[in-house]
């Protein structure tokens, strides 16, 4: 049997195999196994039947192991991100983002199993803030909805909990930077997917889906404060229509069943960017284009480099296809998200091309 290169980070090889056997949970993130007959790769603690020793390798990472060519298990998700929202967790954002108006206490929190501190550990290191923070943005975003539609700032706050108008008010203003009477900008809703690659951030606004990054990318803070200002927009979390169904795209994209995105998008930009990401949006599923390429097709053959930087500036990962896009001698270059996720994209693509078509052509 053969180990990964990394194979001296963990422990043996024995140890390891009895921990998949009797499925450990104290191993779980420790390493993965890759099984060799199957090319797919599991946690310690997947529930499908385990493989003889002789046909398994150990690695320390998912990248490791996508990089040695296997694939993730449908079953255990091996690539998910341990980040991945727990189903209590789960069950409290569906209560607050089905009724915006609550406003859940640290005892209402006891009372639905949750440890109030751990809680707050937790949205403190996925979101950026509180529970009761992410609670308050939820209810503006509300708020701020029923606002654009003709609500008045005194009703749309007391329906959706605040007691007192001036409340409401000192926290529009720090969220949006306004009194509730004077902002003449939009929302840009926000969530978590969990995906076979890790956690992404989605983004959509009235018009549509306007962001979908890796959430570990090294540049995703600046893609978000240019979307913020291109749009004139805050972000907040809640739900969304537009996020809906791009979640269900992206499960149904990576199963393999879908080869066109059909989710609205709102794709604002310079008008060279904005050329450039229609030009991505022509190239067909499972294929590739140069740079050059690119450049050629929106009649600015010279521009190879600006074309590649406004590749680099797609805020919409996936959906808006740069990682198809290669170098000129075939060779996997530029991507946000890491060249291993691109690899993973393009591969992805070619083995469900090999499969029957699961419909029309999709991109």
């Amino acid at each position: 049997m053969s180990e990964s290169p990394s194979a001296r980070e963990l422990p043996d090889g024995e140890t390891m195999y009895r921990a998949l056997v009797e499925k450990d949970p104290d191993f779980d993130g420790l390493f993965v196994t890759g099984v060799t007959t199957t090319g797919i790769f599991c946690r310690p603690t997947c529930t499908a039947r385990k493989p003889r020793r002789d046909h398994v390798v150990f690695f320390a990472t998912s990248r490791d192991a996508l990089l040695a060519g296997y694939r993730p298990c449908r079953v255990c998700r091996p690539v998910e991100s341990p980040a991945a929202t727990p189903e209590p967790v789960r069950r409290l954002l569906a209560e607050v983002e089905a009724d915006t108006s609550l406003r859940l206490k640290d005892q209402d929190l006891r009372e639905r199993g949750l440890d109030p501190a751990a809680l707050r550990r937790w949205f403190r290191r996925h979101h950026g803030m509180t529970f009761q923070g992410y609670q308050r943005a939820l209810r503006l975003g509300a708020a701020f909805g029923r606002m654009k539609q003709g609500e008045t700032a005194t009703a749309a706050a007391f329906d959706h909990g605040w007691e007192s108008l001036s409340g409401f008010a000192d926290a529009f203003r720090k969220l949006l930077g306004a009194a509730p009477s004077r902002v003449v900008g939009s929302l840009v809703t926000v969530t978590r997917l969990e995906t076979p690659l890790g956690p992404m951030l989605a983004g959509a606004s009235d018009a549509g889906v306007c962001l979908l990054e890796f959430v570990d990318r090294r540049m995703i803070e600046t893609q978000v404060r240019r979307l913020a200002r291109r749009l004139g927009a805050a972000l907040v979390p809640g739900v969304s229509p537009h996020l809906d169904g791009l979640a269900e795209e992206v499960r149904r994209y990576f199963a393999g069943d879908l080869r066109r995105f059909t989710v609205p998008l709102d794709l604002r930009g310079t008008p060279f960017q904005e050329q450039v990401w229609a030009a991505l949006l022509t190239i067909p599923y499972g294929a590739t284009r140069s740079y050059a390429e690119q450049a050629r097709l929106i009649r600015a053959p010279s521009a190879t480099r600006a074309v590649a930087r406004a590749n680099g500036d797609n805020r919409v990962a996936i959906v808006v296809p740069c990682h198809r896009v290669v170098g000129a001698d075939g060779t996997l270059t530029g991507y946000g998200g890491g060249l291993w996720r691109k690899r993973f994209l393009l591969d992805l693509e070619r083995r469900a091309l090999a499969s029957p078509a699961p419909g029309p052509a999709r991109r």
